[in-house]
Protein backbone atom coordinates (compact mmCIF):
# COMPACT_ATOMS: atom_id res chain seq x y z
CA UNK A 1 0.00 0.00 0.00
CA UNK A 2 1.36 3.42 -0.99
CA UNK A 3 2.59 5.74 1.74
CA UNK A 4 0.44 8.87 2.16
CA UNK A 5 1.15 12.23 3.77
CA UNK A 6 -1.59 11.60 6.34
CA UNK A 7 -0.21 8.19 7.20
CA UNK A 8 3.32 9.54 7.39
CA UNK A 9 2.27 12.35 9.71
CA UNK A 10 1.16 9.81 12.32
CA UNK A 11 4.65 8.35 12.63
CA UNK A 12 6.89 11.25 11.58
CA UNK A 13 4.92 14.41 12.45
CA UNK A 14 7.78 16.92 12.47
CA UNK A 15 9.44 15.67 9.27
CA UNK A 16 6.08 15.50 7.52
CA UNK A 17 4.99 19.00 8.48
CA UNK A 18 8.31 20.45 7.32
CA UNK A 19 8.11 18.77 3.92
CA UNK A 20 4.40 19.48 3.40
CA UNK A 21 4.86 23.16 4.21
CA UNK A 22 7.72 23.55 1.75
CA UNK A 23 5.71 21.88 -1.02
CA UNK A 24 2.43 23.69 -0.35
CA UNK A 25 4.18 27.08 -0.19
CA UNK A 26 6.18 26.27 -3.32
CA UNK A 27 9.42 26.64 -1.41
CA UNK A 28 10.91 23.30 -2.34
CA UNK A 29 14.59 23.07 -1.49
CA UNK A 30 16.97 22.08 -4.27
CA UNK A 31 18.39 19.41 -1.96
CA UNK A 32 17.08 17.49 1.06
CA UNK A 33 19.07 15.26 3.39
CA UNK A 34 16.81 12.72 5.05
CA UNK A 35 18.63 11.28 8.04
CA UNK A 36 17.65 8.82 10.73
CA UNK A 37 17.69 5.20 11.82
CA UNK A 38 17.01 2.35 9.44
CA UNK A 39 13.33 1.64 8.94
CA UNK A 40 12.02 5.11 9.76
CA UNK A 41 10.49 5.63 6.31
CA UNK A 42 13.07 7.79 4.53
CA UNK A 43 12.98 5.92 1.24
CA UNK A 44 9.17 5.84 1.21
CA UNK A 45 9.19 9.60 1.71
CA UNK A 46 11.59 10.08 -1.20
CA UNK A 47 9.12 8.19 -3.39
CA UNK A 48 6.22 10.24 -2.04
CA UNK A 49 8.02 13.53 -2.75
CA UNK A 50 8.69 12.41 -6.32
CA UNK A 51 5.00 11.61 -6.88
CA UNK A 52 3.91 14.88 -5.27
CA UNK A 53 6.18 16.89 -7.58
CA UNK A 54 5.34 14.99 -10.77
CA UNK A 55 1.73 13.80 -10.33
CA UNK A 56 -0.52 14.89 -13.22
CA UNK A 57 -3.67 15.08 -11.07
CA UNK A 58 -2.41 16.39 -7.74
CA UNK A 59 -5.16 16.93 -5.18
CA UNK A 60 -5.16 19.76 -2.60
CA UNK A 61 -1.64 20.79 -3.70
CA UNK A 62 -0.10 17.81 -1.90
CA UNK A 63 -1.88 14.48 -2.51
CA UNK A 64 -0.68 12.34 -5.45
CA UNK A 65 -3.53 10.67 -7.31
CA UNK A 66 -1.71 7.28 -7.51
CA UNK A 67 -3.54 6.65 -10.79
CA UNK A 68 -1.81 8.80 -13.42
CA UNK A 69 1.03 7.50 -15.58
CA UNK A 70 3.64 9.42 -13.56
CA UNK A 71 2.52 8.04 -10.20
CA UNK A 72 2.43 4.52 -11.59
CA UNK A 73 5.87 4.74 -13.16
CA UNK A 74 7.41 6.24 -10.02
CA UNK A 75 5.93 3.39 -7.97
CA UNK A 76 7.39 0.94 -10.49
CA UNK A 77 10.78 2.67 -10.55
CA UNK A 78 10.55 3.39 -14.26
CA UNK A 79 9.95 7.15 -14.55
CA UNK A 80 12.59 8.71 -16.85
CA UNK A 81 12.89 11.87 -14.75
CA UNK A 82 13.33 10.09 -11.40
CA UNK A 83 16.73 8.53 -10.77
CA UNK A 84 17.99 6.47 -7.86
CA UNK A 85 21.67 5.93 -7.04
CA UNK A 86 22.67 3.15 -4.64
CA UNK A 87 26.06 1.76 -3.58
CA UNK A 88 27.81 -0.30 -6.24
CA UNK A 89 29.20 -2.96 -3.94
CA UNK A 90 30.36 -1.28 -0.74
CA UNK A 91 30.37 2.31 -1.96
CA UNK A 92 28.94 4.90 -4.32
CA UNK A 93 31.65 5.72 -6.83
CA UNK A 94 32.62 8.86 -8.71
CA UNK A 95 31.53 7.39 -12.06
CA UNK A 96 28.01 6.91 -10.68
CA UNK A 97 27.78 10.59 -9.76
CA UNK A 98 29.26 11.62 -13.12
CA UNK A 99 26.65 9.52 -14.93
CA UNK A 100 23.97 11.19 -12.82
CA UNK A 101 25.31 14.64 -13.70
CA UNK A 102 25.31 13.80 -17.41
CA UNK A 103 21.74 12.59 -17.19
CA UNK A 104 20.62 15.76 -15.44
CA UNK A 105 22.35 17.99 -17.96
CA UNK A 106 19.63 16.87 -20.40
CA UNK A 107 16.14 18.32 -20.46
CA UNK A 108 13.46 16.53 -18.50
CA UNK A 109 11.68 13.96 -20.62
CA UNK A 110 8.16 14.06 -19.18
CA UNK A 111 7.98 17.36 -17.29
CA UNK A 112 9.96 20.42 -16.30
CA UNK A 113 11.09 18.74 -13.10
CA UNK A 114 13.67 16.05 -12.38
CA UNK A 115 14.51 14.33 -9.13
CA UNK A 116 17.31 12.09 -7.98
CA UNK A 117 17.71 10.12 -4.77
CA UNK A 118 21.02 8.90 -3.39
CA UNK A 119 20.51 5.95 -1.05
CA UNK A 120 23.19 5.50 1.66
CA UNK A 121 24.76 8.85 0.77
CA UNK A 122 27.27 8.28 3.56
CA UNK A 123 28.84 5.52 1.45
CA UNK A 124 30.07 7.85 -1.28
CA UNK A 125 33.80 7.72 -1.90
CA UNK A 126 35.70 10.97 -1.34
CA UNK A 127 35.84 11.58 -5.09
CA UNK A 128 32.14 10.85 -5.49
CA UNK A 129 31.28 13.21 -2.63
CA UNK A 130 33.39 15.99 -4.13
CA UNK A 131 31.68 15.50 -7.52
CA UNK A 132 28.28 15.68 -5.87
CA UNK A 133 29.30 18.81 -4.00
CA UNK A 134 29.87 20.64 -7.29
CA UNK A 135 26.49 19.40 -8.48
CA UNK A 136 24.80 20.73 -5.34
CA UNK A 137 26.56 24.10 -5.60
CA UNK A 138 25.22 24.69 -9.12
CA UNK A 139 21.87 22.87 -9.28
CA UNK A 140 20.01 22.67 -12.58
CA UNK A 141 16.70 24.47 -12.68
CA UNK A 142 13.81 22.20 -11.75
CA UNK A 143 16.11 19.62 -10.16
CA UNK A 144 15.46 18.25 -6.67
CA UNK A 145 18.04 16.12 -4.88
CA UNK A 146 17.25 13.77 -2.01
CA UNK A 147 20.09 12.25 -0.01
CA UNK A 148 19.28 9.45 2.41
CA UNK A 149 21.52 8.33 5.25
CA UNK A 150 21.61 6.47 8.54
CA UNK A 151 25.07 7.87 9.31
CA UNK A 152 24.94 11.64 8.86
CA UNK A 153 28.27 12.02 10.66
CA UNK A 154 29.93 10.25 7.72
CA UNK A 155 28.82 12.91 5.21
CA UNK A 156 30.99 15.90 4.33
CA UNK A 157 29.94 19.01 6.30
CA UNK A 158 30.05 20.98 3.05
CA UNK A 159 27.41 18.68 1.56
CA UNK A 160 25.26 18.88 4.69
CA UNK A 161 25.40 22.69 4.58
CA UNK A 162 23.94 22.68 1.07
CA UNK A 163 20.95 20.52 2.00
CA UNK A 164 17.86 21.02 4.11
CA UNK A 165 18.28 18.36 6.79
CA UNK A 166 15.12 16.46 7.76
CA UNK A 167 15.49 14.15 10.76
CA UNK A 168 13.40 11.00 11.00
CA UNK A 169 12.72 9.69 14.50
CA UNK A 170 12.26 6.08 15.52
CA UNK A 171 8.63 5.01 15.10
CA UNK A 172 7.01 4.60 18.56
CA UNK A 173 6.67 0.91 19.41
CA UNK A 174 2.95 1.15 20.13
CA UNK A 175 2.33 2.78 16.74
CA UNK A 176 4.29 0.06 14.96
CA UNK A 177 2.53 -2.69 16.92
CA UNK A 178 -0.88 -1.30 15.93
CA UNK A 179 0.17 -1.15 12.28
CA UNK A 180 1.30 -4.78 12.43
CA UNK A 181 -1.95 -5.86 14.07
CA UNK A 182 -3.89 -4.00 11.37
CA UNK A 183 -1.83 -5.88 8.77
CA UNK A 184 -2.93 -9.21 10.24
CA UNK A 185 0.09 -10.04 12.43
CA UNK A 186 -0.85 -12.09 15.50
CA UNK A 187 -0.72 -10.46 18.92
CA UNK A 188 1.88 -13.06 19.97
CA UNK A 189 4.24 -11.82 17.25
CA UNK A 190 3.48 -8.10 16.89
CA UNK A 191 5.39 -6.79 19.92
CA UNK A 192 8.46 -8.95 19.39
CA UNK A 193 8.65 -7.93 15.72
CA UNK A 194 8.36 -4.27 16.72
CA UNK A 195 11.24 -4.83 19.16
CA UNK A 196 13.43 -6.39 16.46
CA UNK A 197 12.95 -3.78 13.75
CA UNK A 198 11.51 -0.31 13.36
CA UNK A 199 10.75 -1.06 9.71
CA UNK A 200 7.17 -2.24 9.12
CA UNK A 201 8.10 -3.82 5.77
CA UNK A 202 10.89 -5.86 7.36
CA UNK A 203 8.60 -6.80 10.26
CA UNK A 204 5.97 -8.13 7.85
CA UNK A 205 8.62 -10.08 5.93
CA UNK A 206 9.87 -11.65 9.16
CA UNK A 207 6.32 -12.51 10.16
CA UNK A 208 5.95 -14.54 6.98
CA UNK A 209 9.46 -16.02 7.14
CA UNK A 210 9.51 -19.70 8.08
CA UNK A 211 13.13 -19.35 9.22
CA UNK A 212 12.09 -16.72 11.76
CA UNK A 213 9.12 -18.75 13.01
CA UNK A 214 11.42 -21.73 13.56
CA UNK A 215 14.07 -19.52 15.17
CA UNK A 216 11.53 -18.32 17.73
CA UNK A 217 10.64 -21.93 18.61
CA UNK A 218 14.28 -23.01 18.90
CA UNK A 219 15.17 -20.08 21.16
CA UNK A 220 12.35 -20.96 23.54
CA UNK A 221 13.44 -24.60 23.43
CA UNK A 222 17.02 -23.61 24.29
CA UNK A 223 15.74 -21.55 27.21
CA UNK A 224 13.74 -24.54 28.48
CA UNK A 225 16.67 -26.95 28.35
CA UNK A 226 18.85 -24.37 30.10
CA UNK A 227 16.56 -24.90 33.11
CA UNK A 228 17.56 -28.58 33.18
CA UNK A 229 21.31 -28.92 32.77
CA UNK A 230 24.33 -27.64 30.88
CA UNK A 231 24.63 -31.03 29.17
CA UNK A 232 21.08 -30.79 27.80
CA UNK A 233 21.77 -27.29 26.57
CA UNK A 234 24.94 -28.42 24.78
CA UNK A 235 22.97 -31.14 23.03
CA UNK A 236 20.39 -28.54 21.97
CA UNK A 237 23.16 -26.41 20.50
CA UNK A 238 24.44 -29.31 18.41
CA UNK A 239 21.06 -30.60 17.28
CA UNK A 240 19.06 -27.40 16.90
CA UNK A 241 21.02 -24.18 17.17
CA UNK A 242 24.04 -24.72 14.91
CA UNK A 243 22.04 -26.18 11.98
CA UNK A 244 19.54 -23.30 12.05
CA UNK A 245 21.64 -20.29 13.05
CA UNK A 246 24.42 -20.55 10.49
CA UNK A 247 25.23 -17.00 9.42
CA UNK A 248 26.51 -14.25 11.69
CA UNK A 249 23.37 -12.17 11.16
CA UNK A 250 21.20 -15.19 12.05
CA UNK A 251 23.16 -15.84 15.25
CA UNK A 252 22.84 -12.18 16.21
CA UNK A 253 19.08 -12.34 15.66
CA UNK A 254 18.90 -15.54 17.70
CA UNK A 255 20.73 -13.82 20.57
CA UNK A 256 18.23 -10.97 20.41
CA UNK A 257 15.36 -13.45 20.65
CA UNK A 258 17.03 -15.11 23.63
CA UNK A 259 17.59 -11.74 25.28
CA UNK A 260 13.88 -11.01 24.96
CA UNK A 261 13.07 -14.07 27.10
CA UNK A 262 15.03 -12.60 29.99
CA UNK A 263 13.54 -9.16 29.37
CA UNK A 264 10.12 -10.74 29.87
CA UNK A 265 11.32 -12.36 33.09
CA UNK A 266 12.60 -9.01 34.35
CA UNK A 267 9.26 -7.39 33.47
CA UNK A 268 7.39 -10.04 35.44
CA UNK A 269 9.84 -9.76 38.33
CA UNK A 270 9.28 -6.00 38.51
CA UNK A 271 5.50 -6.34 38.19
CA UNK A 272 5.22 -4.54 34.86
CA UNK A 273 2.24 -4.75 32.50
CA UNK A 274 1.85 -8.37 31.41
CA UNK A 275 0.28 -7.16 28.16
CA UNK A 276 3.73 -5.94 27.12
CA UNK A 277 5.40 -9.36 27.21
CA UNK A 278 7.36 -10.20 24.08
CA UNK A 279 6.43 -13.87 24.45
CA UNK A 280 2.80 -13.67 25.63
CA UNK A 281 2.14 -17.26 24.58
CA UNK A 282 4.96 -18.39 26.93
CA UNK A 283 3.68 -16.39 29.89
CA UNK A 284 2.63 -19.27 32.16
CA UNK A 285 6.07 -20.86 32.05
CA UNK A 286 7.81 -17.55 32.62
CA UNK A 287 5.59 -16.73 35.60
CA UNK A 288 6.65 -19.99 37.25
CA UNK A 289 10.33 -19.54 36.42
CA UNK A 290 10.59 -15.98 37.65
CA UNK A 291 9.82 -17.16 41.19
CA UNK A 292 13.14 -18.99 41.16
CA UNK A 293 15.34 -16.14 39.94
CA UNK A 294 16.40 -12.90 41.54
CA UNK A 295 16.55 -9.60 39.68
CA UNK A 296 20.34 -9.72 39.99
CA UNK A 297 20.45 -13.18 38.43
CA UNK A 298 18.32 -12.04 35.50
CA UNK A 299 20.34 -8.89 34.85
CA UNK A 300 23.55 -10.95 34.95
CA UNK A 301 22.14 -13.31 32.32
CA UNK A 302 21.08 -10.42 30.11
CA UNK A 303 24.56 -8.95 30.45
CA UNK A 304 26.03 -12.28 29.36
CA UNK A 305 23.90 -12.28 26.20
CA UNK A 306 24.83 -8.69 25.39
CA UNK A 307 28.50 -9.58 25.89
CA UNK A 308 28.04 -12.53 23.51
CA UNK A 309 26.61 -10.16 20.89
CA UNK A 310 29.64 -7.90 21.30
CA UNK A 311 32.02 -10.85 20.90
CA UNK A 312 30.12 -12.05 17.86
CA UNK A 313 30.59 -8.66 16.20
CA UNK A 314 34.27 -8.86 17.14
CA UNK A 315 34.41 -12.11 15.11
CA UNK A 316 34.79 -14.59 17.94
CA UNK A 317 34.26 -18.22 16.89
CA UNK A 318 30.43 -18.61 17.02
CA UNK A 319 30.50 -22.18 18.34
CA UNK A 320 32.88 -21.34 21.19
CA UNK A 321 30.86 -18.19 21.89
CA UNK A 322 27.59 -20.12 22.25
CA UNK A 323 29.13 -22.81 24.42
CA UNK A 324 30.52 -20.18 26.79
CA UNK A 325 27.18 -18.37 26.87
CA UNK A 326 25.23 -21.54 27.63
CA UNK A 327 27.47 -22.31 30.60
CA UNK A 328 26.94 -18.79 31.97
CA UNK A 329 23.19 -18.88 31.46
CA UNK A 330 22.75 -22.35 32.93
CA UNK A 331 24.45 -21.43 36.17
CA UNK A 332 22.51 -19.71 38.91
CA UNK A 333 19.02 -20.34 37.55
CA UNK A 334 17.38 -21.67 40.66
CA UNK A 335 17.93 -19.30 43.52
CA UNK A 336 16.28 -16.14 44.74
Amino acid sequence: MAVTWDGLEKVQPLATRTLKNSIQKNRIAHAYLLEGERGTGKRDVSNLIAKTLLCLNLQDQIIPCEACINCKRINNGSHPDVHIVEPDGLSIKKDQIKTLQQEFSKSAVESEKKLYTIIHADKMTVNAANSLLKFLEEPNEGTTAILITEQIQQILPTIISRCQVITFRMIPTDVLVNKLLEAGVSSSNALILASITNNIHEALELNNDEWFAQARKLVLKLYEVLRKSAASAMVALQEDWYPHFKEKSQIDRGLDLLLFVYKDLISLRLGKDKQQLLYPDFRNQLEMDVLQMSTRTLTDKMSSILEAKRKLNANMNPQLLMEQLVLKLQGGSTFV
